[in-house]
């Protein structure tokens, strides 16, 4: 299955190349896109299903050696997390292509949105499959670059001012990541996943944790950790309904899963008391202030920001605890809400095409005229919550099991936090649907229009839209069908992240066995397979 690893990136270049070259031609520009993701899903599916069978596996690109060319790995970490996100921008490009593409109209450039949308998908890939710090650069700034194109489509002065603040936040954080990468370089001469455990554990203390503490620093700007996420609610709720679903969706789990992968495969040896104590404090404050931000909004968009911003802190909860059982909670968690963070903002997206606002102060009484957008919200709304038994509940729930189990101090404190965080978010979430739909009032933008204007409104919303939020909000709500069998794999992820001497061999094209002096069957066992 190794050579399908290359195609989950050069299917949405080329798509993207093809799309660009289509432009005037916007029906055969959907199919592009649509056949293309399929097909991204597809192999991501079938990469999975081999790394959970087979174990890790790489292939090294241009004949390069191991440790000089470039490196792409794929582990059950990396196998679900782009399976993940594959489900996601396939969903988004059938929302799109519902809405007529983007959802702004004539205002956007349709032409430019699936090109850059095809590579966002490609970006997005590299970054969870490279096997070296430099290309995990560049999957993110590729992925920053299409973002920063989607984020300001439409041209509207709104969104041009949230794309200023979202482009010089991105830089920051990228000239933070650049000189984490030159820092990484010139104290062990390498960059790659293979090499750098060994190295950094033969480096001064001091100087380790420095190198850990800068990567941490950039990872929880794109990440959006408190204390560095102020810029997040700004900028997403501006962009259009599919945009800011993927957005919502994926990019800061992108973060996320830097911080994963480096804190277990690289720092994993060298990591201090004191940084899991900091560790401990941003989960929390993350969980905490972001929801007590999204109970102040009175905006559905920005209460989802906010909402998505607090529960970047179960993420890392997992990460400070730093367990088997509390990793893969954490993994499992990404994986769900990757899932209701698209669905939410894509049933938002239905909400504002359906009432002509996301104010909850101009909606209300959406339920009578709009039902089933109604009840598609309110499906995911409760995941989010954690209400028993969806799949929110059975995350948190594992990971206060993981704090329980590890019964330090800490580890109480993230369990207090995570409890009241669960239960700010079921008020929020609860007062946010019963203002838009369960309110006397008539929903719309003008108070003079009828109840019986605003039914008839929200019957424009395009079937294809509310079929695609639909498919999304089922494959959420399945996730409590398949709890059991998602979280031994979530396990097994974070084995293979904490497995340190097997994911570096298979990067470096080694069979464990061979580099060991031991039998052949050792490589079995670890699960490490040779280019």
């Amino acid at each position: 299955m190794r050579v399908l690893l290359p195609l989950v990136v050069l299917l949405p270049v080329l798509g993207a190349a093809l799309t660009l070259v289509l432009g005037s031609h916007p029906v055969a520009q959907r199919w592009v896109s649509v056949v293309v993701l399929s097909g991204v899903t597809a192999t991501a599916a079938a990469l999975l299903v081999s790394a959970a069978s087979d174990g890790p596996q790489s292939v090294v690109l241009g004949a390069w050696p191991a440790g000089v060319g470039i490196s792409l790995v794929v582990d059950r970490l990396s196998g679900l997390m782009l399976l993940t996100s594959s489900i996601v921008t396939l969903s988004v490009m059938l929302y799109s292509v519902g809405q007529g593409s983007t959802g702004d109209g004539e205002r956007t450039p349709v032409s430019i949105y699936h090109p850059t949308f095809l590579t966002l998908s490609a970006g997005v890939s590299i970054a969870f499959l490279a096997g070296d710090l430099f290309n995990l650069y560049v999957g993110f700034e590729v992925l920053l670059v299409s973002s920063y194109v989607l984020l300001t489509l439409g041209g509207t002065a709104a969104r041009v001012r949230a794309g200023m603040t979202y482009v010089v936040v991105s830089i920051v954080s990228s000239l933070l990541f650049l000189t984490g990468i030159g820092v990484v370089y010139a104290a062990t001469g390498t960059v790659s996943m293979a090499d750098l455990p060994g190295r950094l554990s033969g480096l001064p203390l001091a100087v380790a944790v420095g190198l850990q503490l800068v990567l941490l620093l950039a990872f929880g700007l794109k990440a959006a950790a408190f204390p560095l996420s102020g810029w997040l609610p700004d900028s997403y709720p501006t962009a259009s309904a599919p945009v800011a679903a993927v957005f919502a969706g994926l990019l800061t789990k992108v973060g996320v899963y830097a911080i994963f992968r480096t804190q277990t495969v690289l720092f994993g040896g060298v990591s201090t008391p004191e940084v899991t104590t900091a560790l401990v404090v941003v989960a929390v404050a993350t969980m905490l202030v972001g929801i007590l931000g999204a109970i102040a909004q009175n905006d559905l968009k920005r209460l989802l920001s906010f909402t998505l911003v607090s529960h970047i802190g179960y993420m890392l909860f997992g990460v400070a605890l730093g367990s088997t059982a509390a990793l893969g909670a954490a993994v499992f968690y990404a994986v769900h809400h990757i899932l209701v963070q698209t669905a939410l903002f894509l049933v938002v997206g239905l909400v504002e095409r359906a009432a002509g606002t996301t104010s909850l102060r101009r909606l209300g009484g959406l339920g009578g005229a709009a039902p089933g957008i109604a009840l598609l919200f309110l499906l995911p709304a409760l995941n989010l919550a954690g209400i028993p038994p969806f799949s929110g509940f059975v995350g948190k729930l594992a990971l206060l099991r993981a704090g329980a189990d590890d019964g330090s101090t800490s580890a109480w404190v993230l369990i207090v936090a995570g409890v009241i965080t669960s239960l700010l978010t079921l008020y929020a979430i609860s007062r946010a649907w019963a203002a838009t739909f369960w309110s006397g009032r008539a929903t719309r933008q003008d108070p003079e229009v009828s109840p019986e204007a605003a039914a008839a409104h929200a019957h424009r919303v395009p079937p294809a839209m509310v079929a695609a939020a639909a498919g999304v909000v089922v494959v959420v709500t399945s996730l409590t069908l398949v709890a059991g069998p998602l979280l031994a794999l979530a396990d097994g992820a974070a084995a293979d992240t904490l497995d340190v001497p097997g994911y570096t061999s298979t990067v470096g094209g080694l069979d464990i066995a061979t580099a060991d002096g031991g039998a052949e069957n050792g490589s079995a066992e670890n699960g490490a397979k040779t280019p």
